[in-house]
């Protein structure tokens, strides 16, 4: 007995064409969902504007969506920044008091700065991650490097391509 082909099949051509139809209205209705929720893109983006629409607090427990680290790093919709135009000082890991209140202070202002408003998260040239596999991202309103605050109000320095002791 032979077997016969299905006479309802599409075409070919008809299925390539349905089937890029059906590509093209998943991938519209997921960029909608990411606007109407507010989600960034933070990975290869060489500039995004961060609307915060939550309160960024200090990190604690296994909220990593949208907190601060320390005054360097910090997780912007669930990705690990580590701000690059700045090194602040350590409070996971002080080398002394001095090192550990600086640190505390430079972390409590980023909170303050991130919440102040949108700021946009400008890729890092020629890297994308440190060695921690953290994002080198610069973040910037008005023009102006929040890194750059930090380091005017002595919370922390430029960075230079490797850490300078805080003690």
């Amino acid at each position: 007995m032979e077997l016969q082909k299905n006479d309802h099949s599409l075409r070919p051509e008809v299925r390539y064409r349905v089937k890029k139809i059906i590509v093209a209205i998943a991938v519209s209705g997921c960029a909608l969902g990411a606007h109407i929720f507010g989600v960034v893109p933070v990975a290869g983006a060489a500039s995004v504007v961060i609307s915060p629409e939550r309160t960024y607090r200090k990190c604690f427990g296994g909220d990593r969506f949208a907190c601060v680290v320390d005054g360097d790093t910090l997780w912007i919709e669930g990705a690990k920044i580590r701000i690059a135009d700045i090194d602040a000082p350590e409070i996971s890991e002080p080398k002394c008091a001095t090192e550990l209140a600086l640190g505390n202070r430079a972390t409590d202002r980023l909170i303050e700065l991130v919440n102040q408003g949108s700021f946009k998260l400008r890729a890092w040239p020629g890297r994308d991650e440190d060695k921690y596999g953290r994002k080198l991202r610069v973040l910037i309103r008005d023009g102006r490097s929040l890194g750059d605050i930090l380091v005017s109000e002595g919370l922390a320095r430029t960075w230079t391509g490797r850490r300078q002791p805080w003690c």
